[in-house]
């Protein structure tokens, strides 16, 4: 008790001048709310009065200053909100004032940096919107602020959400720099949401918003040890997020628990009349971590399939399993349908939508930022290639720009082909010949060597492509670890069926306990070797 109560204080004497007038209570209770504490565990501390936001708000930004800014060196958070803990400071009034406004009230999140806030520029990773400080939230921010949540800061990420390039290295942006992972500083935290995955894996926050397009919230939750749910498309509004697809495009919360991303999801969730698929969304307003329960499995009947994989990961794959079934579940195996043709229609869409939402998200913008077109973000790439080109290059974006436009009649036909490749003839098609509402497979494999020469190495399984173009929901729960690295379990299901997923993903969960912790290891086991499974 007396080395972390030493620790925090040595903490707090090298905090700035704004948060020199915290008074640091001396209980280990206090000092133990940065790291791995939950959202109930915090608020435990705020309404038993051992501790304050202001105080936990200022012992995460010390602890991204230990871990992020020094000593491993993540790169994980791009800025801190400067008047975080004013934010912090009016939830202490509220709650003194017994008038909180939900769940989240004095709880810091980080918020992915393709997503608005008003106190700090929007980068997308980009120097190109270096100067994008438009002074709004996005309404799902607005959301998290009217129910008290302390927005924290904005993470690191794969640049323009990894669609600049197939031959990216995740993690890496002008603006940030590359994310390392924190259970292998020289692996990849995956991306997009790198950044959003390493920061709370390392306990920089409690949870964390990503956005996902494909497999951008459930890789980088995988490969960093977390929970992250793609929800369904149109549960969380889009509006002044960074885009790459109205079709597929969709924010999700990130956490170290299936409950606490059940807490941050509930409180995304909401109709935007700006953001059209979210029609329904208020309809689907609940709070999810109410109905969690570990029994949610017994006599649940669960469809899996067995991709191509490392015996490793499929040894995990298999204890998994057997977690299921000893927690009352019936375990179907289906087959993976030959979905012909899936990919191919997949990027047209993403690239003909990239271009035209891309321009229509940037005819916003303050005049301070000068791109106003795809083409205007290619010209400055160009223009900087020494900063934003050092180690792989535009092409993907060079393909969008060579598209026709949203009344291209190629555009509209891969479009209903890939939706009906991945719904009806994939995962509906597989549900229905397992009898079953849920799919289970390893999420990816685990993480790769973070290679500027040579990019991502895409080998192994990946559950993202068929509810990511469906637009079903999409849960990873931890796994465990795989040679020393994390590895996930894929919950999927159809449409709306969010909740659902969030109980199987509990019940399995509170079976396994698979979570580890990350060390901070400079590499993997030396036994593990080169090996890049995804």
């Amino acid at each position: 008790m007396v080395r972390i109560w030493l620790l925090a204080s040595a903490l707090l004497a090298a905090a700035p001048a704004a948060a020199q007038d915290i008074v640091l209570r001396e209980t280990p209770s206090t000092v133990a709310a940065f790291g791995e504490q939950s959202i109930d565990e915090l608020r435990a501390l705020l309404d038993g009065g051992k501790s304050t936001s202001a105080e936990i708000t200022n012992l995460y930004i010390e602890r991204i200053r230990m871990l992020d800014r020094a000593g491993p060196t993540l790169r994980s958070v791009i800025a801190l909100s400067p008047n975080a803990l004013e934010q912090a400071r009016a939830s202490d009034t509220r709650r003194k004032a017994k008038k909180l406004l939900g769940p989240l009230d004095g709880v810091p999140v980080l918020i992915k940096d393709n997503i608005e806030t008003k106190e700090l520029p929007t980068t997308a990773g980009s120097l190109a919107l270096a100067a994008n400080d438009t002074g709004r939230d996005a309404p799902l921010v607005a959301l998290l602020r009217a129910q008290g949540a302390v927005i924290l800061g904005k993470t690191n990420l794969s640049e323009w959400a990894n669609i600049r390039s197939n031959h990216s290295m995740s993690g890496w942006s002008a603006v940030g720099g590359l994310v390392r992972n924190p259970y292998a500083l020289d692996r990849s935290a995956c991306g997009s949401s790198s950044g959003s995955g390493a920061a709370v894996a390392a306990g920089l926050a409690a949870v964390a918003i990503g956005t996902e397009t494909d497999g951008s919230v459930v890789c980088p939750a995988a490969m960093n040890g977390l929970v992250g749910l793609k929800p369904t498309i149109g549960l969380v509004s889009r509006t002044h997020v960074v885009p790459i697809s109205h079709s597929q495009d969709t924010p999700g919360p990130m956490a170290r628990s299936v409950k606490d991303a059940a807490i941050l999801f509930s409180a995304m969730i909401g109709s935007d009349p700006a953001d059209a698929a979210t029609k329904e969304a208020r309809n689907y307003v609940r709070d999810y971590a109410a109905g969690l329960s570990a029994d949610a499995l017994r006599g649940r009947r669960i469809g899996y399939w067995r991709p191509e994989m490392d015996a490793s990961l499929g040894a995990a794959f298999d204890a998994a399993l057997d977690k299921l079934r000893g927690a009352g579940a019936t375990l179907v195996e289906v087959k993976l349908p030959e979905l012909k043709g899936l990919g191919d229609a997949e990027s047209l869409v993403l690239y003909t939508e990239l271009k035209a939402d891309l321009a229509a998200y940037l005819a916003t913008m303050p005049g301070t930022v000068k791109t106003r077109t795809l083409a205007d973000v290619i010209a400055f790439n160009d223009a900087h290639r020494e900063a934003e080109m050092p180690f792989f290059g535009q092409e993907t974006f060079l393909k969008a720009e060579k598209t026709k436009g949203l009344d291209d009649p190629e555009y509209k036909a891969a479009r209903v082909t890939s939706q009906r490749l991945a719904g009806p003839e994939g995962i509906d098609a597989m549900l229905k010949a397992a009898g079953a509402e849920i799919l289970v497979t390893p999420t990816y494999g685990t993480p790769w060597l973070s290679d500027p020469a040579h990019g991502d190495q895409f080998t192994g399984p990946s559950a993202s492509e068929l509810p990511a173009v469906s637009g079903y929901p999409h849960l990873t729960v931890p796994m465990g670890l795989v040679g020393g690295l994390p590895a996930g379990l894929s919950f999927i299901g159809t449409a709306y069926a969010d909740g659902l997923l969030l109980q199987a993903g509990y019940a399995y969960e509170q079976a396994s306990h698979a979570r580890v912790s990350p060390g901070f290891a400079p590499s993997a086991p030396a036994d593990l070797g080169p090996r890049t499974l995804k």
